[in-house]
């Protein structure tokens, strides 16, 4: 597993400066709508578009270079992050072009020790040596360039953000798919009838496992219809007592489908997950019950790979330890990241859960003038 432990984030969005944060193998992050969450998952979503070599049109649809930058240009010369992996890290630095375009200052990677100085500074947060691979480039070397280490080539290269908001009538995961479409569940489970398939048929203690755990927040579900030698597929099921009539994912609420969404993606087997898995928010529509067989599934999850998820749920947090929360807040209009620390909290356990102290303000996490 290519952990990822730590990263530092300058001038990107409404981050002004986080520096050498630590990530653990489970990261929860509450805080107010506008805090900086969202901000933070895209970080993700800006290095897989990176290493597809798609930052030249990435950048442009999320609103051009100053949309990016820190209140833009005229604040924020450029955007810099690096990324701490267990020997070597990875290093970018963007810059604005006159036709509001990001290109690369300098991208690098580095083994651990020695100090760093860029544009005469020494960079604390960095602490490291680099070796810079290009400057003055459009498009990320990461995926073709072989002077990067696989280590972190092969973390980012995996690395999904997945949200399932969509279970209108129009969301691909209801929608007919090619069966082969398989290699990965999409980042919003639009092959979820095909990945499915690929389980029952290679991993059936996996699949057996996602299926009794659905049962227990839709006792009425029975078993998936995955119609095996077809070109397509399209997610159907049956109820229970009733094993002759199959029904479409039309049929289903949009809590239990997304909680299918959510249970195949954390219960599928550890070797086809990637090393860090992001969810945006995976409480929506959830009952209390299925808030707790989540957090269960999360913690399962985190004990072989690194997740990062994004909530405004404070029944969900209550499953959790506090050294699991991350605070994000709004100050001096910049993000900052706090993680909970359990034995300060300790007394204030005994009486209230975490959900109440961030409901109380005592955590932080809430809307601030």
């Amino acid at each position: 597993m290519s952990k990822l432990s730590k990263i530092s984030i300058q001038g990107y969005k409404s981050i002004q400066n986080l520096q050498d944060f630590e990530l653990t193998n489970l990261n929860i992050l509450i805080g107010a709508n506008g805090a900086g969450k969202s901000n933070f998952i895209s970080v993700f979503k800006l290095l897989a578009q990176m290493y597809d070599q798609r930052l030249q049109v990435y950048v442009p649809v999320s609103g051009g270079a100053d949309a990016l930058l820190h209140y833009g240009r005229k604040k924020t010369p450029k955007i810099q992050m690096q990324f701490f992996f267990d020997i070597h890290d990875y290093f970018f630095s963007l810059m604005p072009t006159e036709d509001n375009r990001l290109i690369f200052e300098k991208e690098a990677f580095s083994d651990h020790g020695g100090d760093i100085f860029l544009d005469g500074i020494k960079l604390e947060a960095f602490n490291t040596k680099f070796s810079i691979v290009a400057q003055g480039h459009s498009e990320s070397g990461l995926r073709e360039s072989t002077k990067y280490p696989e280590e972190f080539r092969h973390a980012i290269k995996s690395w999904r953000i997945y949200h399932f908001h969509d279970t209108s009538d129009t969301a691909l995961v209801k929608r007919i798919h090619q069966a082969s479409d398989n290699l990965r569940l999409k980042f919003d489970a639009e092959n979820l009838a095909a990945f499915l398939l690929k389980l029952k048929l290679k991993f059936p203690k996996s699949y057996q496992f996602i299926v009794k755990t659905i049962r227990l927040v839709a006792p009425f579900f029975s078993d998936f219809v995955l119609r095996e030698g077809e070109e397509y597929i399209q997610l159907e099921w049956t109820e229970v007592g009733n094993p002759d009539t199959p029904f479409k994912a039309f049929v289903l609420s949009d809590g239990t489908l997304r909680f299918i969404c959510l249970a195949t993606l954390l219960l599928q087997p550890v070797e086809m997950m990637a090393d860090t898995v992001l969810i945006d928010e995976p409480e929506l529509g959830l009952h209390p019950y299925a808030l707790g067989i989540l957090a269960d599934l999360i913690k399962r999850a985190a004990e072989h790979k690194q997740i990062i998820i994004s909530t405004q749920s404070d029944e969900l947090i209550n499953h959790f330890s506090p050294n699991d929360i991350v605070v994000v807040d709004r100050v001096d209009n910049a993000s900052t990241f706090k993680r909970l620390d359990e034995e300060k909290l300790k007394d204030w356990l005994e009486d209230y859960t975490l959900g109440d102290l961030w409901h109380q303000n005592v955590i932080g996490g809430r809307p601030a003038r």
